[in-house]
């Protein structure tokens, strides 16, 4: 059991939670600020801190060079720090290197793993003490998990974290305060691209129980699950075409017939399985950017706060949890 706050006796106690940030710096940042700024007791993380791609910058006779959002960019040692802001803010990963040594990489995949794995950790390990930082002198703890796009390889720098503020979240019971605790799963059911922690909805039903076996009471617990449960305003999302025929690299792209597109749910049946028959305090959920919003299972209210970190916003629900109950929320953007 890990232990949390110790709310003013009558007061709720209020949750930030957001998900999906995909390595953006600029709403990190603004994540952070959240718990000053809406005055809330904790903040929650659903999952998916990685972001997506990695940016090689080449200096060359005192010219940088890159590609970016299908774009060439050349520019002097002047613009290398607005470039690079500019990839931070949608979550890529960049490297400054000679022609050489990009070269190199771009005859090895290997290489270029290694590079977007390092940079990567990098930049969560700097995240991670930001945090630390930044929550200093403070009563909050900020409880993270990865998602299903987080390679294991990079969430150990979250495994192994030790300090006061942040605590790695996934596989514990946490104590948010003297009434309510959490668990969390951060994997995702299948998805058209292969991400690194997917898995079935048998796995995922049967992690969500080895959790929820070590909960003393269920009615008071929290469930921050990466995916949404299945076939709800908050899952769904347009339906791919069947990646079985594409190249290497190639991406699905939507299906759709006549014009119109197609929809589905993104969800987890599992998930939403367990919040009927559990009806937890309270279910938080990511994975799914589009379907910002919120919907009830039986007595259970689920939230998904939606995302879109590529343009720097910051989008998130705020929760006040009383005596096992829901007293408050608050949907926020900006």
């Amino acid at each position: 059991m890990v232990r949390g706050l110790r709310r003013a006796a009558g007061g709720p106690t209020r949750i930030f939670f957001t998900a999906d940030l995909h390595g953006s710096e600029p709403t990190y940042r603004k994540f952070l600020s959240a718990a000053e700024f809406y005055g809330v007791d904790a903040l929650v993380f659903g999952g998916d801190l990685m972001g997506k791609l990695f940016v090689p910058i080449v200096r060359e006779n005192g010219t940088y060079r890159a590609e970016f959002q299908q774009e060439h960019h050349a520019f002097d040692a002047d613009g290398l720090e607005p470039f690079t802001r500019s990839v931070e803010r949608t979550g890529f990963y960049w490297q400054v290197m000679d022609r050489g040594a990009y070269d190199a990489a771009s005859e090895d995949p290997l290489v270029q793993q290694g590079l977007f794995q390092e940079a990567a950790r990098e930049r969560l390990a700097a995240w991670l003490a930001m945090a630390e930082d930044r929550l200093a002198g403070s009563k909050v703890r900020l409880y993270m998990t990865g998602g299903n796009d987080d390679d294991p390889a990079v969430l150990e720098i979250l495994d192994r974290h030790e300090g006061e503020h942040v605590i790695p979240c996934e596989s514990r019971v946490v104590e948010l305060d003297e009434e309510h605790t959490m668990v969390t799963v951060g994997w995702s059911t299948h998805t058209p691209w292969d991400t690194p922690r997917e898995a079935t909805e048998e796995e995922i039903a049967g992690m969500i129980e080895a959790r929820v076996a070590k909960v003393p009471d269920v009615g008071r617990c929290v469930f921050n699950f990466h995916c949404p449960p299945k076939d709800t305003p908050i899952d769904t999302c347009l339906k791919l075409q069947d990646a079985s025929d594409l190249g290497p690299g190639e991406l699905p792209g939507p299906d759709r017939e006549g014009g119109r597109f197609h929809f589905i749910g993104g969800g987890s049946r599992a998930v939403r399985e367990a919040v009927e028959r559990y009806q937890p305090v309270v279910g938080l959920h990511g994975h799914i950017h589009e379907s910002s919003g919120w919907f009830r299972l039986g007595r259970t209210r689920c939230f998904n706060p939606g995302s879109e970190y590529v343009q720097g916003r910051l989008q998130g629900w705020i929760v006040a949890l009383r005596g096992g109950r829901l007293t408050g929320h608050q949907h926020t953007w900006g």
